[in-house]
């Protein structure tokens, strides 16, 4: 059985949040269409410009995505210009307007990510709809607030925003803030339902992955939203160099790690180039583990280093005189699993920057329960995945016949006593289970 790192988005999660979008953006389009917002963007140059300036920036920045730790997709410049729109204090299209109106933002901000999304539709890449429909929440929360904020904060005899620059730019960072921490609860939300990941865990890994670009974002929609009554259409560019150099270090780190992974994922193909292992056993182990792991809570950091660990975890094998028929490591005795346990710790200590991965390898045959009754408390969980998930693909291998699948889980349940963790198991037998349905 192989199971996929990133599953598909599923439409009964990502559907509600792209319905409620939807509907936000009819309604938005319906205000915008029949009140005097139509005439006032379509007959005022300076508004037009400054719609169209907008959208063209919030559709490039959708085309400049990037990848982020975990592989989750951002498009920075799309969301800092989106936000920007929404944070404008001052809106020169209707006489001493606060803001630019929600359903205006609603709408330019729709068409600059539709127009992005375009390219992508037309080379037959993926379309991130659920977050297209983020953006288009959160932006209509992001300005929504501004008007409120304005409204409290702002005298109402107040024509002009200039001598309340320090308490306007107080409030649209604060509004900011705001917004990005919605973003990332909603963004945790369909990661949540799509990966089964326990919602706590989704949004440590959200902040995690998110904090650093998030700042960033935020930052430059603020000072594009405060800038540009003075600045105009020169705020756009010049306030997003430096996003864009943040982006390109974003996407420089991510190649590495993809790079690193691969380098890792050959070098976990010694043993079976060596007739050590059957081919493809460490990617189905890791494969498996990396999908209990997410169910049962782990962080990305540790799934990460989970997966480093699976993959390697038969790099021992190579100390033996003699492979293993099949490769089956549980079918020895608990001293030679010890010894390949060990020395495969000891060949990935020697990297130097993978302690917790060579500890994970070093554990990984240990059992659960050292005596009847007693639970080591101090064996990793990642090194419990690893002996459960290597277990199984000895028992069942590629096989796809329920028989032999559910042979290999009863034997691993009766080894519960002692050897494997109940709570690995059990969801390792849910997550086959679940897997054989579908198929």
């Amino acid at each position: 059985m192989t199971v996929q790192r990133q599953p598909k988005p599923d439409m009964r999660v990502v559907g509600p949040v792209v319905f409620l979008a939807g509907l936000v953006v009819i309604a938005a389009v319906t205000v915008v269409y029949s009140r005097e917002l139509w005439q006032n963007t379509f007959t005022d140059d300076a508004v037009l410009r400054t719609c169209a300036a907008f959208a063209l920036f919030i559709a490039v920045g959708e085309i400049m995505r990037l990848t982020l730790p975990g592989g989750r997709e951002s498009a920075p410049l799309a969301s800092a210009g989106a936000l920007a729109f929404a944070l404008l204090p001052l809106w020169i299209g209707i006489d001493g307007a606060k803001g630019v109106p929600t359903p205006l933002v609603i709408t330019v901000v729709t068409v600059g990510s539709l127009l992005g999304a375009f390219p992508r539709a037309v080379a037959r890449r993926a379309i991130h709809v659920d977050e297209l429909a983020r953006r288009i929440l959160v932006t209509a929360l992001a300005s929504w607030l501004m008007h409120q904020v304005l409204v409290w904060a702002v005298p109402e005899s107040t024509t002009t925003l200039e001598e309340q620059a320090s308490k306007v730019a107080i409030l649209a960072a604060l509004v900011a803030a705001i917004a990005s921490v919605a973003d990332a609860l909603l963004a945790a939300a369909i990661r949540s339902g799509n990966e089964r990941v326990p919602f706590r865990t989704a949004v440590v890994d959200e902040a995690r992955a998110l904090i650093g670009i998030a700042s960033a974002i935020a930052a430059t929609g603020v000072l594009i939203a405060l800038s540009y009554p003075r600045m105009k259409l020169w705020a756009l560019p010049i306030f997003a160099i430096p996003l864009l150099l943040t982006q390109f270090s974003f996407r420089r780190y991510a190649t590495i790690q993809a790079t690193y992974l691969q380098t890792i994922r050959s070098l976990s193909k010694v043993t079976e180039v060596g007739g050590y292992t059957e081919t493809g056993h460490s990617r189905r182990v890791a494969d498996l583990a990396v999908t209990v792991g997410r169910e049962l809570g782990l962080s990305q950091r540790d799934l990460d280093d989970l997966e480093y660990a699976a993959l390697m975890h038969d790099i021992g094998q190579l100390s033996l005189s003699e492979p293993i028929p099949g490769g089956a490591t549980t079918l020895v005795s608990q001293l030679d699993q010890r010894q390949i346990a060990e020395y495969g710790a000891e060949v990935i200590a020697q990297a130097g920057v993978l302690d917790k991965v060579a500890d994970i390898v070093e554990r990984q045959s240990d059992p659960y329960r050292p005596r009847r009754g007693s639970v080591d408390p101090d064996l990793p969980l990642e090194s419990r995945i690893i002996k459960v998930c290597n277990a199984y693909d000895d028992l069942a291998g590629t096989s796809l016949e329920s028989d032999r699948q559910l042979q290999a889980l009863e034997r691993l349940a009766l080894g519960t006593d002692r050897e494997y963790d109940p709570a690995v198991v059990d969801m390792l037998a849910a997550i086959v289970m679940r897997d054989a349905v579908s198929v």
